[in-house]
């Protein structure tokens, strides 16, 4: 299995009202679609370690890293049969977000009920929308 590693990238770790999401350039098939930043976990290295090197590479940014959002397996969450993907929560804490690599579009949406419908998700990601919703509802100013 190929492991993949992404950010959920908010505007706050303790009080979140804000997701950044990436619309994707390629392969064809996904482009167009949004997603979570982040990418392959290279040979040797350490899953966060690819985590800060991929939203570099992606966005132009540093990053603080929250707690990791658990898929549903060990190795995180299933995005097709070859490859799962671990996501963790994120805020900037150098620099602003571009879309440099592999996105086209970067757009801050609000953290609501209505998430998964602001853009179209990748649909491997949906659950992963949803799974977000629900760990930061309880974290939403009133």
């Amino acid at each position: 299995m190929k492991q993949i590693v992404a950010v959920a990238l908010l505007d706050s770790l303790t009080a979140p009202t804000r997701l950044l999401a990436a619309r994707r350039t390629y392969p064809e098939h996904l482009a167009g679609q949004w997603e979570f930043p982040g990418g392959k976990v290279e040979l040797g290295e350490e899953l966060v370690q690819a985590v800060h090197r991929e939203v570099r590479e992606e966005l132009g940014v540093s990053v603080t890293l929250g707690e990791e959002l658990a898929g549903p397996t060990a190795m995180g969450w299933p995005l097709n049969e070859t490859a799962v993907m671990r996501v963790w929560f994120a805020v900037v804490n150098d620099g602003v977000p571009e879309p440099i690599e592999g996105h086209d579009e970067l757009r801050w949406l609000p953290l609501d009920a209505d998430l998964a419908e602001q853009v179209p998700w990748i649909p491997a990601d949906a659950p992963i929308v949803a799974a977000l919703l629900e760990r930061v509802a309880g974290r939403l100013p009133d």
